[in-house]
């Protein structure tokens, strides 16, 4: 397994992969467009044997990250992969200055929640039907530099 920084020549495996994990994933345009200013945005994949499997990013805007996505193909969860990933993002997040890193997750997507609180994010709050088709509400969470210490 091998994570790195995504490019853009990874967009449409990217988006692949958006289309597999998310009832309305991002456009193939909007990926390419978040890969080509990678100064305010990381973005990262993971592969395997077989190519890409996963990707993850966020957003950096002054001490503080945004994870935009994670998502790992299908085929291919279940296999440590979520964590690896995520493990790096933040790591690099917390290396560029960020204090605290935030995301949004689905209140019904336990195998995430379960990943986020290893990764020991709380729940912050709630976004109220944060999430179309389906409808459904967020769970705010966060990680704080100085507590994972």
């Amino acid at each position: 397994m091998i994570v790195r920084r995504a490019t853009i020549e990874d967009g449409k495996e990217i988006f692949a992969i958006e289309a597999e994990c998310f009832s309305v994933p991002w456009s193939l345009d909007s990926i390419e467009t978040e890969l080509s200013n990678q100064d305010k945005k990381l973005y990262y994949v993971i592969e395997d044997a077989d190519g890409v499997v996963g990707y993850a990013g966020a957003w950096l805007v002054y001490d503080e990250g945004q994870i935009t996505n994670i998502a790992i193909r299908p085929s291919a969860r279940r296999q440590g992969y979520g964590a690896t990933l995520t493990s790096a993002l933040i790591e690099e997040c917390f290396k560029r200055g960020m204090h605290e890193i935030f995301l949004e997750v689905r209140v019904s997507n336990l195998s995430a929640l379960s990943l986020y609180r290893q990764l020991r994010f709380t729940v912050k709050g709630m976004r109220k039907d944060y999430y179309s088709e389906p409808k459904e509400d967020a769970y705010i969470m966060s990680l704080v530099k100085e507590e994972v210490k």
